[in-house]
């Protein structure tokens, strides 16, 4: 494998890092109280990648079984027990611990530890995750046509 061909061509370099402070307040509360907070959206990263912190309170939550055909995803847990399904079985992962899945590959996670939990959820490439995180909230009240057009448009495909 080979870098890629170069993205920026310029001679010296460019004044653009962005900064988000820890105390940043989430760009989305659940009614559960689960927060997403959107550190690097596909849009500010020109595509490459989208990453967010994902916070869990102690009751079950995550979504079961599934896979993208065009993105892939990875888990690294910040605090507390998450359990990732990594296409076999459920692993109880704890802070540190890292999960990586290719497309096509079957994944799930969820907080079953009655304490709260949260981890970094990375996609590449940068695939608009935001407009499925918000418009989750809105399922229950989706038909199923709805509800079935929205998992194709957000490429998530439940086993």
């Amino acid at each position: 494998m080979s870098y890629p061909e170069p993205r920026y061509l310029g001679d010296g370099g460019e004044v653009s890092a962005t900064h988000r402070r820890a105390d940043h307040r989430p760009e989305l509360t659940y009614p559960s109280g689960n927060t997403a907070h959107y550190l690097a959206t596909g849009a500010t990263t020109n595509g490459q990648f989208g990453l967010y912190r994902w916070e869990m309170g102690p009751e079950p939550s995550g979504p079961q079984p599934h896979f993208h055909r065009s993105i892939s995803e990875s888990f690294y847990v910040l605090t507390g027990t998450v359990r990732i399904y990594d296409g076999t079985r459920w692993i109880d992962t704890k802070p540190g611990d890292f999960v990586h899945v290719p497309e096509g590959g079957v994944h799930g996670f969820r907080n079953e530890s009655g304490e709260p939990a949260s981890m970094l959820l990375h996609f590449a490439p940068g695939a608009p995750r935001e407009g499925y995180f918000e418009g989750i909230v809105d399922l229950a009240e989706m038909t199923e046509d709805e509800r079935a057009e929205f998992y194709l448009r957000h490429d998530t495909f439940w086993v």
